[in-house]
Formats: C-alpha cells, sequence, structure tokens
C-alpha cells in the first residue's frame, strides 16, 4: 500500500485530467472527488467554467487554448478531432500519478514510463462506439449545423475510432464506474477494469431531517437528447400528473415548446446544489428515463429515501433494486413509463431502507476503494 497522511493524499505528485468542467454532472462530481482524495493534485481539463466548479479556486488549474477563445471555449464539442492534440501536449512529465477522469479524450495524455497513469473511465467514447448510429441519426445537438455535421463527421469519425482505441494502450490501468462501463471497456478497447462505483453526497444536516412527501414527480439532469427529458415530459402531459423538470441544455427550448398554457409539467431549467435538494427531499419519485453507463442521480434520490422509477436498462441495475428502490419500465415510450407511475403509486416503499441502500455508495467508501487500487497499482509498479 503507499502511505498516506489524514487527508489521502499519497505521497508523491499527483495530477488530474479530465475532459472538462463547464457544467455539472456525474464526471464532474467524480472528479471534484477525486480532487478531494488528492488535496495537492492539479487540475488539468480542455476547457473551464469556474462559476460552477467553485473549488477549482484554491487549486493549480491547466487548461488549454480553447480556454482563451470564448466562441470556441463554448463550443467545444465541435472539435473532437482537435481535443487528442490538447491532451497530447499537456505535459505531465512531472508526476508520479495521473488519474484521468475521463468519457472522451483526457486518456490521451502521454506520460513517462515511470509515471503510472490510471483511468477512472466513465464510459468509452459514446459518439464514435456504442451509440454512433444513434449520435448521427437523430441526437445532435447543435442546432443549424446539424446537417453539415451529419455529412462531415462520418468522414472523421473512422480515423477518431482508431485514435481512441489506441489512445486506450496509454493507460496503465482502467477503473470503470459499472459493470456495465466494464464490459465496454472490454469489448471497444479490450482492455480489463476494476469497477469503483461513484460515490453519492450525504447531507447530514439535511438527508432524512427535512425528507417530505410533495405533490410533485422530478425529472433531474443535463437536457440533452439521449437523457430522454422529452419522453417523461410526453407522457406526463398524457397523465396530467404534476412534473418539475430541472437541468439545462440543448432540449431546453423543445420541452419549453411541448408544453401548454396552464400545465402541470415545470420547466425550472438550471438549479443550484440546494435548490436541486430541496426538489430531491421533496418529490414523490424521481424519473429516470435515460439508459446511463451508471446514473448518479438515482443515487442522490434514493440518499433522500426517494424511489426511482428508472428505464430498465444500463447501470441503474446495480444501484436500484425493483419493487424495494424504485420501479423499472421495459421500453422508453410514454404508455409504458405511465403504468409504471401507476404501478408506484400502488405500491409502498421504506424510506429509511432506501436511504441505507444508498449508504453503501457514499463517499467514505469510494475514497477506501479508489485509495487501496491506486495503492496496490502504484505498489506493483514500484
Amino acid at each position: 500500500m503507499v502511505d498516506a497522511d489524514k487527508s489521502g493524499e499519497v505521497g508523491m505528485r499527483v495530477a488530474i485530467v479530465c475532459d472538462w468542467l463547464t457544467s455539472r454532472g456525474g464526471a464532474e462530481k467524480v472528479t471534484e472527488q477525486l480532487a478531494k482524495i488528492f488535496p495537492r493534485a492539479d487540475i488539468y481539463a480542455s476547457v473551464v467554467n469556474i462559476e460552477y466548479f467553485p473549488w477549482l479556486k484554491d487549486r493549480r488549474v491547466t487548461t488549454s487554448w480553447l480556454q482563451k477563445i470564448p466562441v470556441l471555449r463554448d463550443k467545444h464539442q465541435l472539435f473532437p478531432h482537435v481535443r487528442p492534440l490538447i491532451f497530447e501536449n499537456f505535459d505531465l512529465s512531472n508526476y508520479d500519478l495521473v488519474i484521468s477522469s475521463c468519457s472522451a479524450e483526457s486518456k490521451s495524455i502521454i506520460t513517462k514510463p515511470r509515471t503510472v497513469h490510471v483511468c477512472y473511465c466513465h464510459t468509452p467514447i459514446r459518439y464514435y462506439w456504442s451509440d454512433y448510429h444513434e449520435y448521427f441519426g437523430k441526437r445532435l445537438e447543435f442546432g443549424w449545423l446539424n446537417p453539415i455535421i451529419k455529412v462531415v463527421m462520418p468522414w472523421f469519425t473512422n480515423k477518431l475510432r482508431m485514435f481512441d482505441r489506441l489512445s486506450a494502450e496509454r493507460v496503465d490501468f482502467f477503473v470503470a464506474n459499472s459493470k456495465n462501463t466494464q464490459k465496454r471497456i472490454a469489448k471497444y478497447y479490450r482492455r480489463q477494469s476494476e469497477v469503483i462505483t461513484p460515490p453519492v453526497e450525504f447531507l447530514d444536516d439535511y438527508n432524512g431531517n427535512k425528507v417530505k412527501d410533495g405533490d410533485y414527480y422530478l425529472c433531474l439532469g443535463r437536457l440533452i437528447p439521449y437523457k430522454k427529458a422529452d419522453l417523461v415530459v410526453e407522457a406526463f402531459l398524457k397523465s396530467k400528473r404534476k412534473l418539475i423538470v430541472a437541468g439545462d441544455g440543448p432540449l431546453k427550448k423543445k420541452l419549453l415548446k411541448m408544453i401548454p398554457d396552464h400545465s402541470s409539467v415545470e420547466i425550472l431549467g438550471y438549479v443550484s446544489d440546494n435548490e436541486k435538494w430541496k426538489l430531491l427531499a421533496e418529490c414523490r419519485a424521481l424519473v429516470f428515463p435515460a439508459e446511463e453507463d451508471l446514473g448518479i442521480v438515482p443515487l442522490e434520490a434514493m440518499s433522500f429515501g426517494k424511489p426511482v422509477i428508472a428505464y430498465g436498462l444500463g447501470g441503474v441495475l446495480e444501484t436500484v433494486i425493483d419493487g424495494k428502490t424504485g420501479v423499472f419500465f421495459d421500453s422508453q415510450n410514454p404508455e409504458l413509463l405511465n403504468k409504471a407511475v401507476e404501478k408506484f403509486e400502488g405500491m409502498k416503499f421504506d424510506k429509511k431502507k432506501i436511504r441505507e441502500h444508498a449508504r453503501g455508495f457514499g463517499e467514505e467508501r469510494f475514497k477506501k476503494e479508489i485509495m487501496g487500487f491506486i495503492g496496490e497499482v502504484v505498489g506493483n509498479e514500484q
């Protein structure tokens, strides 16, 4: 094992590299947790929006040239052919340990032979591999640029896919966020990985103390096509049950157009962490319609004792127990979602048991598993 001080920092020079830090999601929360575990680690990212990540103000942060050009910084998703070069150009020569928190190109970094590179993989790049046909068929998120991208991207994607496969060879050790992701890493990268589930945050002065059952269901997360918030809105418009949608993204305009006056559905847009906790604490249940690699939002809902009504595929099969901490529906369509909601309303759930289930995914568990894994692999490399 690697010796660690009380803060969790190992006695070596550490860098944490992530794809970008521009909005708050599951991958970004893992990066923040890694930064807590390694409080002296330097942070590297292609672009950063420090407004959403105040903890970065006390850290040494290195970004790319995209950060200096606002029009490019805000559209960094349009440059997948550039981002690998960005990460290759980060100089990580002086570090003993580099951890990449990756769902895109951050694993492309180049490290010295003596440096241990651990990649915490949230997913092999979806738009190159598992979801390629959906992304370039119906999931594009760039408005008037969509027709151009549909024509241009297939020409680039083949080479980018090959580069992504080769960049996976630069990683010394993979950590997967779920068994679901572990299978994808094995299929697309031909690499073995250790599963360490992301942590859920427990607020001791909030969880369980201010929880009550409100009159609304909650859909929470980034409003991008594959998250399927439009499916939830369509279902609840039909059932006339009360729904609150919280989150921001390119799908927001579409959702607002779907909602008539005096509707039972409300779109809040971006919410702060405190607003999010309040929404989770007071909802009837979380509705989670996406197929995710893991999905941290269901765990956050369960930390408040709230059941989850989820599409029964992907990472939720590892976090939600059907009939005990939530209800599954089998296909992403409004009718089956509404049937699942009806089933939920006829059931009783034990909030304490749901919260205890979520505690098994807490921060201390994550820290212990990460430190144990890193201690083992670093020790083997020395």
